[in-house]
């Protein structure tokens, strides 16, 4: 008696090669979706002294710009405000365009976003502001309402 079920095929070397071609392609593929979704969304972080010193190298690229606003510097604008940064060794000033947050004020360490101007300014979108992770809620007084009278 001889046994009547057959064996399995192997798959051919031209087969198991074709699944490691799309393999491969698959992963240059989402390499380069990640590699270049990415890069367009990182924004570099840099001090008033490394941005001037960096200024023609990063040309008209978006970067954040840290630093204190110096005292007696801020200007309100038609459509912002103008104001200087430092890093205590270089200022730069900066134009910047919409409303200031809240806490922004002379003194307050700041990181504002944007690009350089065609003139010396640094022009600004977004402005960020340092803050101690320590957040107290403010007083609020709690008065009971006093009952209304039956009947009123």
């Amino acid at each position: 008696m001889t046994d009547a079920t057959p064996t399995p095929l192997a798959p051919s070397a031209s087969r198991r090669t074709r699944y490691i071609v799309a393999a491969v392609i698959c992963a240059l593929v989402v390499g380069g979706l990640l590699w270049f979704g990415l890069s367009r969304n990182i924004v570099y972080f840099r001090t008033a002294s490394e941005a001037v010193n960096t200024r023609t190298a990063t040309g008209s690229a978006r970067f954040r710009l840290a630093g204190a606003v110096v005292p007696g510097s801020v200007r309100e604008t038609a459509d912002g405000v103008q104001f200087q940064v430092t890093d205590g060794t270089t200022t730069v000033p900066v134009v910047h365009k919409g409303d200031p947050p809240e806490l922004f004020k002379e003194g307050a360490p700041v990181v504002c976003e944007g690009n350089w101007s065609k003139g010396a300014a640094f022009d600004s979108d977004r402005i960020m502001i340092k803050h101690g992770n320590e957040y107290t809620p403010p007083t609020v007084s709690i008065t009971t309402p006093t009952p209304a009278a039956p009947g009123s």
